[in-house]
């Protein structure tokens, strides 16, 4: 997966690009990532990448030059190693849509680089929207101040789905949402802590009761923390009987959400 983020704080970013997995997964070569700092692509002494809104208002707004410059950039570069080379350019923005489990699939399948342009202040330019017509992707129903963390989020989530990333290739396919379902519980030593035991079928080792038992408690957060995901779900024969036995075993009233 190759990706570039275009920030005013590549200080945001670098740091927790060189951490954890997505450190490991750039020195496998399984990633790369290149920051860059938009006011290197600015033409006056002051490095100027924000100026006051035209009509107005509280704020600033993110320059459109800077931008476009630093997009003819990393064409050119990729473009002169690899011919046909081209770009996906996302915007995190709350206006977008919302980042989703197969987006994350999406970006870490891309033979395109992936381009993250990350807003700041009021916004940017509308003429970057014009111009390159990027995806606006959402992480959630709110704001921050910036578009990094969104960016890096996004990151973290698709670089981990790329075969060899992570140490056990199972891992992934488990995962939340992978399956459209929530995760079952984890436990690990002691066996018991402060009179909370392990579930007994989890030290059995009774393989299949245990690959029941984690199909059936991935059901049961799933309709008991996120029943939406259940709603348009066609469910095997199995599932549908370890729901049927979750939902008669539920004291909770689950909310409609």
């Amino acid at each position: 997966m190759r990706c570039a983020v275009l920030t005013l704080f590549p200080d945001m970013v670098a740091p927790v690009l060189g951490q954890s997995i997505l450190k490991r997964a750039q020195e496998k070569g399984l990633l790369e990532v290149s920051v860059q700092n938009l006011r290197d692509h600015t033409s006056d002494r002051h490095k100027t990448a924000d100026d006051v809104p035209y009509g107005g208002g509280a704020g600033m707004v993110m320059k459109a030059e800077p931008i476009l410059q630093a997009i003819d950039a990393l064409r050119a570069a990729y473009q002169g190693s690899e011919p046909g080379a081209n770009l996906r350019v996302i915007v995190p923005s709350p206006q977008g849509r919302p980042f989703t489990q197969d987006l994350a699939q999406s970006l870490a399948q891309d033979q395109r680089v992936v381009v993250f342009l990350c807003g700041h202040y009021e916004g940017i330019d509308e003429r970057v929207q014009l111009a390159l017509h990027p995806e606006e992707i959402s992480v959630g129903d709110y704001v921050l101040t910036g578009g990094e963390l969104a960016a890096l989020v996004m990151i973290d989530a698709a670089v981990r789905l790329i075969p060899g990333v992570l140490g056990d290739a199972a891992s992934a396919v488990e995962e939340s949402f992978t399956e459209g379902l929530l995760e079952y519980p984890h436990y690990t030593r002691p066996a018991d802590v402060r009179g909370m035991a392990v579930p007994e079928v989890l030290v059995s080792g009774h393989h299949e009761a245990i690959r029941v038992w984690r199909r059936k408690e991935a059901l049961r957060n799933t309709y008991l923390k996120r029943p939406d995901l259940l709603r348009d779900r066609e469910l095997g024969s199995e599932d549908q009987q370890l729901l049927n036995e979750v939902m008669q075993e539920s004291l909770v009233q689950v909310p409609v959400r």
